[in-house]
């Protein structure tokens, strides 16, 4: 099994000591880059290397004063460090330290995300093929259709997580970028060499163009991308609520044996883990809409983006990790009902084999309108007097003339109706 992590590591990317612990980080690797190039003097970053650090009292003490955090966290620094403090921050702005430490915590959030996605795809993997031929209905309209195999929807689910992989794969790139471009991003006081080779160091690539800033669109790229996956769970959770529900009960979610359902009611087992991450999924897109909302800025920068940013990127974040996790957690160990998938399955008295009659008689000559009205009228009869579908096709003459007796026990046999399960794995590529 691959490796879990726990919700503390992708809380403590985003703790506020590691955010001025990635400035820091940035800092230092420019600092070591001018070094090279002689711009500082030789032997000024090992120095400064020794005795910088992250005092968070410190720097909330200066912000205090002066109402800017970067010039706080460079205060501090300063205190800390001493005179070769002055060699810090040379020629940069706040945005390419700020924007390029960002870049670096949502890389490694990223990592903890990819982990929580291909977790969830080598579970939906083999619970598809566990049920690849456990057969259940299929609904449409919320309406019972024609049966699938409990199988087919973990390979439906398995195929879109995999897509959203991609997805998010394409989105970490977008965002593994920083910039060390100066004020309005013209290299005023710095190199675009110097840049490459500061950013290189960190795992970043540089921003081919920006303003005093990296452009929104790379965030709202990825913050899109966990609304997407986030939609996908969100869809299959609510999917298992509806399979638990009493009149279904095809499926249940974990319930431990002291948890409790209700206050009230102690019969209750209730879908308290999916209708959290539902809940919780309608955070994510929302955060979603306002990283589009970022994208607009004034000129080469304003800060708008900067206090939504603060806030929507660390609960997405957070909240995917979360609701990945319990999703995990949920599909693991959930409780299946073949006896009851069956009973669902003849619940209709036959209805489901309705399309299989009309076309048993197209192909034995009748046109297709007439062959829809007829098996049409004896399924509304059914319906409305709860008759056996069977039994009744079974008493019209025009049918019996057409379609035998044994033709017609294959119509109603569902193992026909499944016959291509096996291909539509096969085309996936599901295979032990």
């Amino acid at each position: 099994m691959i490796k879990r992590y726990t919700f503390k590591e992708m809380g403590d990317i985003w703790d506020e000591k590691n955010r001025y612990a990635k400035w820091l980080e940035v800092e230092l690797a420019a600092c070591d880059e001018m070094q090279k190039e002689g711009l500082v003097p030789k032997g000024i970053t090992e120095k400064i290397k020794k005795k910088a650090k992250v005092n968070l009292d410190m720097i909330h003490a200066f912000e205090k004063s002066n109402n800017h955090e970067v010039i706080a966290f460079l205060d501090s620094l300063a205190k800390i460090v001493g005179d070769e403090a002055k060699y810090i921050h040379l020629g940069l702005t706040s945005s390419d330290i700020m924007d390029t430490g960002l870049a670096l915590q949502m890389k490694d959030a990223s990592k903890i995300i990819l982990k929580d996605l291909d977790v969830l795809i080598t579970i939906l993997k083999k619970q598809a093929l566990k049920h690849r031929n456990t057969v259940m209905i299929g609904r449409t309209h919320g309406i019972h259709a024609q049966p699938i195999t409990l199988g087919l929807k973990f390979a439906l689910w398995w195929e879109e997580i995999k897509r959203n992989r991609l997805r998010f794969e394409n989105a970490m790139e977008s965002i593994s970028y920083g910039k060390i471009s100066g004020a309005v991003g013209t290299f005023t006081h710095t190199s675009p060499k110097l840049e490459e080779s500061t950013l290189n160091k960190l795992g970043l690539k540089p921003e081919p163009i920006a303003t005093q800033v990296v452009q929104r669109d790379r965030h709202a790229q990825f913050l899109l991308t966990l609304a997407l996956i986030s939609s996908s769970i969100e869809k299959f959770a609510l999917e298992i609520r509806h399979l638990q529900r009493t009149e279904v009960r095809e499926a249940e979610e974990p319930f431990g044996k002291t948890q409790k359902g209700s206050s009230a009611m102690p019969h209750k087992r209730n879908p308290i883990l999916c209708e959290r991450i539902c809940g919780l999924a309608r955070i994510i897109k929302s955060n979603g809409i306002v990283s589009l909302e970022n994208i607009p800025l004034w000129h080469e920068r304003d800060i708008s983006h900067s206090s939504a940013e603060r806030v929507i990127i660390p609960d997405s974040c957070i909240l995917i990790d979360y609701i990945l996790q319990k999703f995990i957690f949920v599909i693991e160990n959930l409780s299946i009902f073949p006896a009851r998938m069956k009973q669902n399955l003849a619940i209709s008295g036959g209805l489901i084999y309705s399309q299989k009659i009309v076309t048993a008689l197209i192909n034995k000559g009748m046109n297709r309108e007439k062959a829809y009205n007829v098996v049409q009228k004896y399924a509304l009869e059914s319906y409305d007097t709860k008759k056996d579908f069977k039994s009744l096709i079974c008493k019209d003459k025009e049918i019996n003339k057409r379609i035998s007796k044994k033709e017609l026990d294959v119509c109603f046999d569902f193992s026909s109706l499944l016959k291509n399960v096996n291909k539509i794995f096969q085309r996936l590529g599901i295979e032990k």
